[in-house]
């Protein structure tokens, strides 16, 4: 796998973020684990990236299973937003080591307040029952626009994104909002091809970690597209409050696999983003629910009118 031109640093950049430091050498007098991370030098988001803190957490729970056992869910809450000047605190509790089953939660902090809190629930291989949704039919990634190209004429208005680390090579198999903006087009879904930009080690725990890093983008962009609105074009506000994944295989990022996303409910101020990731096969891979605070802020009525 190559990195898009120009973006051949992004992913060392976020593998050197997965890469957590261990605090003491082992767990503490309470059974838990601590590990420290950190923020890229460079971001655009005023606060931590939630699927930074989704792939660190991810990271740090791996860290404390034993044997061939792989993440297949992992739900967080996002209690504040992550200074992102100042290091993390990992905590890693061990809820449960059963047979088959291990179970984690891990608690993200900064001097002392809790910046969200993960729980992760690890298992072996065995067989089953199998079956799945069909692949949606949309173009392969090869011959889409690479993200930079998808965002050339619109990189002043959505500097936070132009600017912002890509170590996930993205790939819309349709108009991104900001195109089908001046549409005047609706979506009720999105499909986005996804790999990571470049190279990594093949580690179990990283290809999670990547996978979930990947979860956090796009599967908001149903909220606003349905309703004809575009991120950094309308005034919108956005922040994620809540965060599942379900692996339903030991996660394989080293290919292409398609994000598709709708939106069922926006109500509230809040909204909610489901994805399923597939390979190329048409195998399900991973299922996401996301709810957010999302606001639009209407333009004013010229005044006079």
């Amino acid at each position: 796998m190559t990195a898009p031109p120009g973006r051949e640093d992004d992913l060392p950049v976020v593998l050197e973020l997965l890469d957590l430091e261990r605090v003491d050498g082992g767990a503490g007098p309470d059974g838990t684990e601590r590990f420290v991370g950190r923020h890229p030098e460079r971001t655009t988001f005023s606060r931590t990236f939630g699927g930074q803190l989704l792939a660190q957490s991810l990271m740090a729970a791996g860290r404390t299973v034993d044997g061939d056992r792989y993440v297949h869910s992992a739900q967080t809450h996002f209690i504040r937003g992550g200074d992102k000047r100042r290091d993390l605190d990992f905590t890693v509790a061990r809820l449960r080591d059963g047979r088959g089953f291990a179970n984690r939660r891990v608690d993200v902090t900064q001097d002392g307040a809790l910046v969200c809190t993960m729980l992760a629930a690890f298992s072996g291989p065995a067989d089953g029952l199998e079956h799945g949704r069909a692949l949606p039919q949309v173009p392969p990634p090869e011959g889409l626009p690479v993200f930079d190209e998808a965002l050339r004429g619109y990189e002043d208005p959505l500097a936070v994104f132009s600017g912002a680390l890509h170590p996930i090579d993205l790939r819309y198999a349709h108009d991104p909002p900001w195109v089908q903006k001046g549409t005047g087009e609706a979506r009720t879904e999105n499909h986005v091809w996804m790999r990571p930009a470049g190279e990594f080690p093949d580690d179990p725990h990283l290809h999670a970690a990547l996978l979930a890093y990947a979860s956090d983008m796009t599967v908001l962009d149903t909220i606003l597209t349905r309703h004809g609105l575009s991120w950094g074009i309308d005034r919108v506000l956005a922040a994620t409050l809540n965060h599942s994944l379900w692996f339903h295989r030991p996660a394989r990022f080293d290919r292409w696999l398609l994000y598709a996303s709708t939106s069922p409910v926006a109500a509230g101020s809040r909204g909610t983003g489901t994805g399923t990731f597939f390979a190329p096969d048409g195998t399900t891979q991973a299922s996401v629910v996301q709810e957010g605070v999302v606001r639009y802020f209407a333009p004013r009525a010229p005044s006079g009118t």
